[in-house]
């Protein structure tokens, strides 16, 4: 099986480049493609095929056709995206409707980060003990997994000086920088079978659905 990953950013990709082959092995292959931000989905799908930034969601509609044809019988596509404060339910119906125009459909699973990739990350605390041993516990134990908190922010607290307060301070580029050395600190430590994240735990399930 061949999977095909779509993230919002280079800090997700950084992430998913190391999680997914814990996950599936060595017997399948696997791509990661990020974007520059999560984007929207475009008002009319008959616009989507002449975008040419670099957004997930404006693009999306474009590329699920584009796989429905190249990775029919031997490819899936997931796509992987922050849910931020979008409604769960409302959001999932938006992305089905841009499958649902496809003719082929390509293999596809959306697996939802609620509310952060960051929380992911949270739900492994002794990776990120690991990772950054003087972490504030005090911040990691209030945690509420998968909770609508600012994921980031709570991580941010934990691990950065001077906290979430701080790394804003720096501006959007710093901040995404930061995210980045996160996912390369963080994720070589964690441990998929034992994440406390529900949204984690089902794009753990989906990813197994076809190993």
């Amino acid at each position: 099986m061949h999977f095909e990953i779509l993230v919002e950013d280079r800090s997700g990709k950084i992430a998913l480049d190391i999680l997914i082959p814990k996950i599936i092995g060595d017997t399948h292959t696997f791509r990661v493609t990020s974007f520059k931000g999560i984007g929207h989905i475009p008002r009319s799908m008959a616009s989507a095929k002449n975008i040419s930034n670099r957004m997930l969601l404006n693009n999306l509609p474009k590329l699920l056709k584009a796989y429905g044809k190249s990775l029919q019988d031997y490819g899936v596509v997931f796509v992987v995206c922050d849910l931020d404060d979008k409604c769960l339910k409302n959001f999932r119906v938006e992305l089905l409707s841009i499958l649902d125009n496809c003719n082929p459909r390509p293999e596809t699973r959306f697996c939802i980060a609620v509310e952060e990739a960051e929380a992911w990350f949270l739900g492994d605390i002794t990776a990120i003990k690991q990772a950054y041993p003087k972490a504030r516990d005090t911040v990691l134990n209030a945690y509420v997994n998968d909770s609508i908190c600012g994921a980031w922010e709570q991580l941010a607290d934990a691990v950065y000086r001077g906290g979430a307060q701080a790394l804003t301070k720096l501006g959007g580029r710093a901040e995404g920088a930061e995210k980045s050395v996160w996912a390369e600190n963080i994720t070589p430590y964690m441990d998929v079978d034992n994440n406390l994240s529900l949204s984690f735990n089902y794009f753990l399930r989906k990813l197994r659905e076809f190993v």
